[in-house]
């Protein structure tokens, strides 16, 4: 089954509420308007009626009368917000009008804020704001997931050919956010890949930390580093009765093709057939995802931005409507 499709399925009748904060761009009016059609999500959708009003000639329709338009600039809820985040940052030397002008220069920490106090379940937003806008708002508005300190990110990778082991999509992780991890730092990237890959996919995550080396095949410091990691990511899994697999350090071929895995990894717990993949770096997992989408003409569905109290995913500036839509239903498949 197509990826979108398998995630839109799980997305549909969630009733979920999804916050959609640029509502200057035209392309966030079709994507709207979809996810309501589709009943993905209920939809907040922010801006001025100016802004609304030129977004949705250019998109050529109105906004359908189940998004809900929130006028960021003058809505009530902007006190109860400013409020909110001047608690969160006080500590910092902020200010309460410097709270509320914050979120006027960037509606997204204004939808961010929505989900800190439970009006909203997830946001989506990047066609227009920054990568680094998107992230600042994640960590200053929401924070991270409980007994994680590390936000990442992970790839969908829709495989052209599912796995020996039937698997139609793997889990990348991190591809886009931490340059180098610690070994500390990807146990909760793995449990963050762990727990995506389970809302996401409905299955068993079963996680392999990569390296150049299979269970000592090879002694290096950076084959330590993923050794460690994997060790402790077992000890955190059943500490928290987390219903997952984990193995490491093992080699990429091993991780994923049985007949390699009984050479290379003879009595280990992932015998070729690892869904979650755990990248010792982010050059090496950044590199991987775009050769095995451009080469392997697999469909890379992210970067999901996980390990964050509530979901904010980023988009391409270059993204379609299409693309907002199918993020709508990536983030709804979070909270499940």
């Amino acid at each position: 089954m197509d990826l979108l499709k398998q995630i839109s399925l799980r997305a549909k009748g969630s009733g979920r509420t999804i916050v959609l904060p640029e509502g200057q761009d035209p392309r966030v009016i079709k994507a709207a308007n979809l996810a309501v059609q589709e009943s993905v999500a209920k939809i907040i959708v922010l801006g001025t009626p100016e802004e609304i009003s030129f977004s949705e000639n250019a998109a050529g329709m109105k906004l359908a009368e189940a998004v809900k338009v929130i006028d960021y600039t003058k809505d009530a809820l902007l006190e109860t917000l400013a409020e909110a985040f001047y608690e969160k940052r006080k500590a910092k030397g902020m200010t309460l009008e410097e709270a509320r002008q914050a979120l006027l220069d960037k509606r997204i920490f204004f939808g961010a804020m929505m989900l800190d106090i439970n009006l909203a379940d997830g946001l989506v937003a990047g066609s227009i704001a920054s990568t680094g806008d998107m992230l600042r708002a994640a960590f200053q508005c929401v924070g991270t997931a409980p007994g994680i300190k590390l936000a990442s990110s992970t790839f969908l990778m829709g495989l052209r050919e599912p796995t020996a082991a039937g698997d139609e999509v793997i889990c990348f992780a991190d591809c886009a956010v931490n340059p180098c991890p610690t070994a500390e730092q990807m146990v909760d990237i793995a449990l963050a890949t762990a727990r995506t890959y389970r809302s996401l996919i409905g299955k068993q995550p079963k996680v392999a930390f990569l390296s150049f080396s299979s269970k000592g095949s090879a002694k290096h410091e950076l084959v330590d580093k993923v050794a460690k990691a994997a060790e402790m990511t077992r000890a955190k899994f059943e500490e928290l009765h987390f219903d997952a697999i984990v193995d490491g350090e093992i080699q990429a071929d091993a991780a994923i093709i049985p007949a390699i895995a009984v050479q290379k990894n003879p009595g280990g717990a992932i015998k070729g057939d690892a869904n979650v993949l755990i990248f010792p770096d982010l050059q090496s997992g950044n590199i991987c995802y775009k050769l095995v989408q451009r080469l392997g003409g697999a469909t890379a569905f992210g970067p999901v931005v996980q390990g964050v109290a509530k979901p904010i995913n980023d988009l391409s500036r270059g993204c379609s409507a299409e693309d907002i839509y199918a993020n709508i239903c990536l983030t709804v498949g979070q909270t499940l």
